[in-house]
């Protein structure tokens, strides 16, 4: 009788990692959807390579860090330092969905530079997700007492929103919005669009699918509508470098 071992194809890996949202993750979900462009790939060396990372900026924080403390050196060492970026001139080159190769090139797109962003926030113990805002993927802090409301960044750039950063993003996705009027667009529409993406949405990026890249539609991550929708103010702390979404 033949004992062969059959290693698991790249769908089945996939498959494996996106089977429950309670402990879903994202990290090594997200690496594996190079396999299939890079059947050699180590996996687990990528992942050591961002726990590499992790390790560096942890390193640069003084004990007495806060939170916006935190957020501001992660932006610095991610942006500045690691020289991480947007890939402006290829920006639909299927590479920027690897993150083997964004990890080694220093260029991606919003979805998978936030991918990077947010498992690097989550080391140092910070309250970050990814928003699946219409036309371009985001990331959000959330902040408690006393500081209590979002920082919204977009990962393309590094950049800290304001109220009217994201209304004017939101503006062409809103039927009957007044054009050039951020004004026109309620708290609560800005709210219900900066919930956290579900992880559920990863499954349809399966190895070997016609849409494996990561993708930047406005529907490739579903948010949850089950979140509470508090109204969004906008207190802006210009001087730190971060606005504030209370």
């Amino acid at each position: 009788m033949d004992y062969k071992l059959q290693l698991p194809s790249a769908l089945d890996y996939f498959t494996t990692l996106v089977q429950s949202d309670d402990e879903f993750p994202l990290m090594e979900t997200a690496v594996s959807i190079a396999q299939d462009e890079f059947p050699k790939m180590d996996i687990q060396q990528v992942l050591d390579e961002v726990d590499v990372l992790s390790a560096r900026l942890k390193r640069r924080l003084m004990p007495q860090a806060d939170v916006l403390d935190k957020l501001r050196e992660l932006n610095r060492f991610f942006y500045e330092d690691m020289r991480f970026a947007g890939n402006v001139n290829h920006y639909d080159d299927p590479h920027n969905s690897y993150l083997n190769v964004v990890l080694s090139k220093r260029l991606g797109i919003p979805i998978s530079l936030a991918v990077l962003w947010l498992e690097l926030g989550h080391s140092l113990g910070l309250k970050v997700s990814g928003v699946s805002f219409p036309g371009h993927f985001l990331v959000k802090l959330d902040l408690s007492f006393p500081q209590e409301g979002h920082v919204v960044i977009d990962p393309f750039t590094g950049e800290s929103l304001s109220r009217d950063d994201l209304a004017e993003r939101l503006i062409p996705w809103l039927p009957g919005a007044k054009l050039g009027r951020p004004q026109a667009i309620s708290d609560d529409a800005l709210a219900f669009h900066l919930q956290p993406a579900e992880p559920s949405a990863w499954r349809k990026f399966a190895p070997g699918s016609r849409c494996c890249c990561l993708s930047e539609s406005a529907g490739s991550f579903v948010t949850s509508a089950n979140q509470d929708c508090r109204t969004v103010a906008l207190v802006s702390d210009h001087a730190d470098g971060v606005d504030l979404l209370t």
